[in-house]
This record gives structure tokens, sequence and C-alpha cells, in this order.
């Protein structure tokens, strides 16, 4: 019997001469890539086997198969390979089997207590379809809402921080309170003779006092303001309303959108300094949702590049460590794309209000 002619389409003989062409094509695919475009040019399955270095038989089938099935024939046939031994049914089980309750004494479930639970699933099959669906059953995620007036009440700060209204300063202001002067004991220790030696702090503290800064993030040009010695003992009423009479005075007149979490030394029942105070309007969180305050970002690089691991013996050291850790955090965090505020003021005024740094 006459083998069958192969007879490429001009889309079919350009699909394999670029899989020979490129360099990730498997070497079997591209093998019968070069079997198929030498029977099209005419060889027969002896001379093909023969330029190919291969079986004239192994030339008979990939022509059969290419004949029958076309492109697709030269791809790899599909395996049985090992039957499934879960299907989506199990996969709906384990999924509801994690509303369950876990079992007496224990506290959550894991992936060999559901395999026991639901008896015939395996603890293998239980991850992976874990893993699948990126289910931790060891990661726990939680949100405190409690206030329902959430989505307006956030929905009107981000959107002062969007758009802030033309002309107005908006400001995240809050107190990071109990500022600790802890003194460590520290020093270097040697772990090993051919190791470099590390500075370390033992776990003991004594302390020595405390201390609160209070400080308002200006969100449009980035920039933190505090007043100078300005430092706080305590975060009453009344220190907060000396720090924002400090900002209102170095702003006369000027409206001023105030972003503060709603601690009762910000929102009295009866704000009379408020009342005074036209120009001064006060957005208020919702209620545990003080992490939409940007300053508290601020708060947290300061205590990490200049409190963390410090060790103080007064609270005039603290206070010391912040007004000198300013500057540093400017180079270190975002460059300044010019002079600050403050030097174009005068000596009067750099000392009842300083923008501290820019992050």
């Amino acid at each position: 019997m006459r083998a069958a002619e192969v007879t490429l389409s001009g889309d079919q003989r350009a699909t394999l001469r670029s899989w020979l062409a490129a360099g990730k094509t498997e070497w079997r695919l591209a093998f019968r890539a070069q079997i198929i475009l030498a029977l099209a040019d005419g060889l027969t399955n002896e001379e093909a086997a023969g330029r190919l270095a291969t079986r004239p038989a192994t030339v008979s089938k990939w022509r059969g198969r290419f004949e029958r099935h076309g492109l697709a024939g030269v791809a790899d046939a599909p395996r049985r390979g090992k039957p499934r031994h879960y299907d989506a049914t199990d996969e709906r089980r384990i999924l509801a089997a994690l509303d369950a309750p876990p079992p007496g004494g224990y506290a959550r479930s894991n992936g060999p207590l559901l395999g026991k639970h639901l008896g015939d699933i395996s603890k293998h099959q239980v991850w992976r379809v874990l893993r699948e669906y990126e289910i931790s059953l060891e990661r726990r995620r939680s949100w405190c809402i409690t206030d329902p007036a959430f989505a307006q009440t956030a929905a009107d700060i981000a959107a002062l921080y969007l758009q802030p209204p033309e002309n107005a300063l908006v400001l995240s202001a809050d107190e990071k309170p109990h500022i600790q002067a802890l003194e460590r004991a520290q020093g270097l220790v040697e772990v090993c003779p051919t190791a470099k030696r590390s500075p370390v702090s033992t776990t003991k503290y004594k302390r020595h006092g405390t201390t609160t800064l209070f400080a308002a993030l200006d969100v449009v040009i980035g920039l933190v303001k505090a007043v100078k010695a300005g430092h706080y003992r305590r975060r009453r009423r009344v220190e907060f309303l000396h720090f924002m009479n400090r900002v209102v005075v170095d702003h006369p007149g000027r409206e001023i959108h105030v972003i503060l979490d709603n601690l009762n030394t910000h929102e009295p029942k009866h704000d009379r300094w408020l009342a005074r105070h036209k120009n001064i309007h006060f957005h208020f969180t919702p209620t545990h949702a003080s992490w939409l305050n940007q300053v508290e970002v601020w708060f947290s690089i300061l205590s990490s590049h200049a409190l963390a691991t410090a060790s103080f013996t007064a609270p005039r050291q603290v206070r010391d460590q912040i007004d000198t850790s300013l500057p540093h955090t400017i180079r270190t965090l975002t460059p300044s794309s010019g002079p600050s505020r403050s030097s174009s003021r005068n000596s009067h005024d750099r000392h009842t209000l300083t923008y501290a740094t820019r992050y």
C-alpha cells in the first residue's frame, strides 16, 4: 500500500518552521516537525529516516498521525494516567467543613483534623484544596467596624486626601502620648572569636518618666509640623488646644481642615473653642479607625528611626533625640525639593512653629 502524500498549506509550513526556529521548543516536537517537512518535500519514509537518523517505522507513524489529525496529531496523545480519586463533591465538602466548629479541645482546625472529620478524604487532599483557594487556617485577620456611619465618615476623610479644598490647609493631627524614657544596659557582645562584635541591649530597663508629642501632617505637601519645644508632659484637652492655637496663629484667617481621631480630648460634648474659630473644621475618623489618620505613619517612622532600642535617662533626652532626628529623617526618607517653609520665617516664628520633616 502506497503511503499517503503529505501536503502542507502555507500556514502549516510556517507553524512547523516556527517550532524549529524557537529556542524553547521541546526536542521531540521539533523532531516531528522535521519529519513532516521532509515528507512534504516528497521524500519517502526510508529517505526521511536516513536524513534524520531514525527508523522508517517512526516516520510512518507520524505520517499517519499528520494525515488523520493535521498539526494536532504531531503533539503527544493524551495519556490516561492515574484516575482521579477526588472530585468536585469532595472539594465542596472540604470547604463546607471549614464553617463547622473545631473538635473539642481545639481552638482551630487544621489539615489532619479536617481529614479525620470528613473520614474518607486524606489530609493531603485537604491541604491541596486549601492551597488552591489560598486559605490559611493559621492566619487570622480581624476587622472592627462598630460605627454605623463608617462608610460616610471614611469617604469624607478620603476626599480630603484626594481632593483637598482649594486654598485651604488640610492637616492630619494627633499626639503620641507617654513616650517612655527607658534606660537600657547596652554594649558590645562578641558571639565568637571570628565574628564581628554586635551592639546589643538587655531586656531589663529602668523607667525615667514619659513625654508626649503633638504633630500635624500637611497632607498636600507632606510636611510634618510640630511645635518647637512643644513636647508636653500630658495629653489633656489643654495641651491639645495649646497646640491648635499655635497652628491657628501661624495661619491667621485661613480655612483649616483638621483630621483627628475621636478621642475625648479632641471631641468634647460642647466644643467652645471650635465655636469661636469658624475657619477651623474638624473631621473625625470613624470609631476604631484611627489608622485613617495619615500622621500615624509618621509617628511609626519616628519610633523606628529615633526611639526604638535607644537608651534615655530623662524625658528631656527623649525630646532632644526627637528634635535631633528630624533633619536626619529628611535626608534618609525623601529628599527635600527646596528649603523648608520655616527658613523664610523670622526668628520668632521659627520658635513657635517648626516644619519638622518631610516623608
